[in-house]
């Protein structure tokens, strides 16, 4: 009797090569990570090993599983209603980063604290500082202008010491402004990072959460916006994300120096052909646009810099 052939993870080529998640999830040694996720683990109507999705303490949980068995993090928790971001989704913009520093240093990957990026807006969650610097040992400065948050990355690097000495946490004073009061004349980062608030107002964030837990295949329960909706300033500002975005070039032409890649996700492609006249406005040197696969839609990374050829490959 022939025997049953084991099922084969499917290859996510839309996540990038290097992408830890391009197989899907190992729920068996997430579970050998953290126990208590298989408590969250149940088998689909294909007969495949999943969680629930609008469930917003199952998230948390996969993702705990996840920073404990791929990233090397033991003790990882953020604030009831705050976001809790797609790990895959996440790790990708940095792998991205990463090929883009690579251009400008004869085709390497540059690795180590010296490499020091400028998460803008940070969250609660720490992800990207905890991703780069478990994968590229890359050290981090990160912002947000509320304090809460601040204090959750402060609690999760100090209960994960290998962190103490890569990440730092400023908090930005005046809500109005990005990098100043945070830049310093001295300083000199990489890259920039940010996952700009999306929405224009509470009302579009709201609709937009709505609209994610529509599209699950799941329990849909209004309490599951929660898991989406996070805190106002993670989600919306005035004049959404292309208004957030316009004003981080303006700024960022004032510290044309102390960054290599100023670089910023953008949700909305329509939102490009503005971008590029703004950075054109403040004669960016060169502009890079990133396509990103970021589950079932597509999303981008913008770069741009304001040093010559020369002085990017002389970057230290």
């Amino acid at each position: 009797m022939e025997k049953a052939k084991p099922k084969v993870a499917i290859e996510k080529t839309n996540l990038h090569p290097r992408n830890l998640h391009r197989f899907g999830y190992d729920f068996a040694k997430l579970i050998v990570a953290n126990p208590e996720f298989k408590n969250f683990v149940s088998i689909n109507q294909h007969q495949l090993e999943t969680i629930d999705f609008a469930n917003p303490e199952a998230v948390k949980s996969l993702n705990k599983s996840i920073l404990i068995a791929d990233y090397d993090i033991q003790n990882w928790d953020i604030p009831a209603n705050y976001l809790c971001p797609p790990i895959p989704g996440r790790a990708d913009y940095i792998h991205y980063i990463a090929d883009l520093l690579a251009t400008t240093n004869n085709g390497i990957i540059p690795k180590g604290e010296n490499v020091q990026g400028l998460d803008i807006g940070i969250g609660a969650n720490c992800i990207y500082p905890i991703i780069g610097n478990s994968v590229y040992g890359w050290s981090f400065v990160g912002t947000d202008i509320d304090e809460k948050a601040l204090q959750n990355c402060k609690k999760i690097i100090e209960v994960n010491p290998r962190l103490i000495d890569f990440i730092s946490l400023q908090l930005q004073v005046d809500p109005r402004f990005i990098f100043k009061n945070i830049m310093e004349t001295e300083d000199r980062f990489a890259f920039t990072i940010c996952n700009p608030p999306f929405h224009a107002s509470q009302e579009e964030a709201t609709k937009a959460s709505l609209r994610k837990i529509n599209n699950l295949e799941n329990k849909r329960t209004t309490q599951a916006i929660l898991n989406f909706g996070g805190q106002n300033t993670e989600l919306w500002c005035e004049g959404g994300e292309l208004g957030f975005i316009t004003q981080m070039i303006y700024e960022s032409a004032r510290h044309p120096m102390q960054c290599l890649w100023y670089t910023s996700l953008v949700s909305k492609k329509e939102n490009l052909p503005s971008l590029y006249k703004t950075l054109a406005k403040v004669s960016a040197v060169a502009i890079k646009t990133i396509d990103m696969g970021q589950g079932q839609k597509t999303s981008r990374i913008i770069a741009w810099t304001f040093l010559t050829e020369a002085q990017q490959k002389n970057w230290k």
